[in-house]
């Protein structure tokens, strides 16, 4: 795994926008059907907005209906840090980055095969590498 990254807070309010600086420092959520990644159906690789670790590949996303992009596995399972959520009366799964514990979104087990995941996430917390420019 590639080495933590850790900023301070007025680090990351420096290198984010806003809606960047709420999903994944504060632990929001955009609005459903908002984002700019829920609708895209590029090829490439989404990474992480705050440090730039690849987390999901293009291929892996699907439309499930919520307004928010989701995917129905990492790239690698090591690049994710999943994490108990009981906030607002709901019990879920937090997902972070494992790299810079960025809040990503959350996941649920009603994906499609064949993991039966689905990795809803916002589109504030990621960045599309187009296929041509990934690394």
């Amino acid at each position: 795994m590639a080495e933590k990254v850790v900023k301070t807070d007025a680090e990351w309010r420096e290198v984010l926008t806003d809606a960047q600086y709420n999903v994944t420092r504060r632990h929001g959520t955009e609005r459903a059907f908002t984002g700019c990644y829920w609708n895209c159906h590029d090829e490439g690789i989404y990474e992480c907005v705050c440090c730039g670790q690849p987390l999901f590949e293009s291929g892996t996303k699907y439309d499930s209906g919520t307004g928010w992009p989701s995917f129905f596995q990492p790239v690698a399972p090591d690049r994710l840090t999943l994490k108990s959520d009981e906030t607002l009366g709901m019990r879920r799964t937090e997902v972070l980055c494992s790299r810079c514990d960025a809040h990503l979104g959350h996941v649920f087990e009603d994906g499609p095969p064949p993991t039966g995941r689905r990795y809803c996430m916002n589109s504030a917390a990621l960045r599309l590498v187009p296929k041509d420019a990934a690394k």
